[in-house]
């Protein structure tokens, strides 16, 4: 049986993604309404609980990601019948690392625009022919409780002729259990990816960025192809001539001076988000 509390929370999600359109849409015609998939656990519940609404799901395929988690996302979209849009980013990670060797924390937010937002973009192009009578709503998984920088997330906006909704942005990770809880006992259940259980995210995106110590570690235990991947990029990236300091993947992670990093993490980078609430007040202070 659904408790009150659920009951409430799905209401707010189906009030959000229906404010988004009435507030948003201006008249204009709705050409998709997209779930943003990244194969994490909270995308996961987010594409379950809008599928009524969805015409389609997208996944940005860094190219530097669990190819466990990518093949996750296209079997539960194939058993959903959603169609998927996979998209790559115009440049590959591995392109990039050759060029300029492999990002630090200030590189972050490049990474982020490269690696994700040219994706979206580029969904975006393929659904919508006219920006100035067509619209498309993309339906993100972020929530306010996962951390201080996702704490004042809008329920919905526009940009451009994107229609972004954050439906469960006043859900708690206690109500995501809940509903996975629910689903599981009504024989509806809500598929769950290993890579995200073992890793702790969705592990679409393993830039290196914005690592953190230990995290290729992780990574080799989780999904030791990526490992593979990274080391083997790192002799590459040697034998191109990049700076020795820049052919050390997550090299940042192990700077002297953790706390002047500028930092500055992607909507869609949810991990990098909570990494955030690690830092010291320090780097808080200065960006502020």
């Amino acid at each position: 049986m659904m408790s009150e509390n659920l009951k409430t929370k799905i209401a707010d999600f189906d009030r959000i993604l229906n404010e988004a359109v009435d507030t948003h849409l201006d008249g204009k015609e709705l050409v998709g309404v997209v779930a943003l998939f990244s194969g994490g656990n909270d995308s996961t519940i987010l594409t379950h609980l809008a599928r009524q609404f969805l015409t389609h799901a997208a996944h940005a395929n860094t190219t530097i990601g669990s190819e466990h988690t990518r093949q996750f996302v296209r079997d539960v979209c194939s058993s959903w019948e959603l169609p998927l849009l996979e998209h790559k980013p115009p440049m590959t990670y591995r392109e990039h690392v050759l060029l300029h060797g492999f990002p630090g924390p200030a590189m972050h937010y490049k990474m982020y625009q490269q690696l994700k937002e040219r994706c979206l973009r580029s969904i975006r192009r393929e659904l919508v022919q006219n920006g100035y009578r067509q619209r498309v709503l993309y339906v993100a998984g972020r929530r306010r409780a996962e951390s201080s920088r996702r704490s004042n997330v809008v329920e919905h906006e526009r940009i451009d002729s994107v229609i972004w909704a954050s439906p469960l942005a006043n859900w708690t990770k206690a109500d995501m259990e809940e509903y996975r809880t629910w689903a599981l006992e009504t024989g509806d259940t809500v598929p769950v990816n290993p890579i995200a259980i073992a890793a702790g995210m969705s592990m679409e995106c393993c830039c290196g960025a914005f690592a953190e110590p230990g995290e290729f570690d992780m990574i080799e235990r989780v999904d030791p192809a990526i490992a593979q991947e990274i080391v083997q990029l790192e002799a590459d990236a040697r034998a191109a001539g990049v700076p020795a300091q820049k052919c050390r993947w997550g090299w940042g992670a192990y700077r002297d001076d953790p706390d002047s990093q500028p930092i500055k993490t992607g909507a869609m980078c949810s991990s990098c988000d909570a990494r955030w609430d690690r830092t010291s007040p320090t780097v808080h202070e200065k960006e502020a």
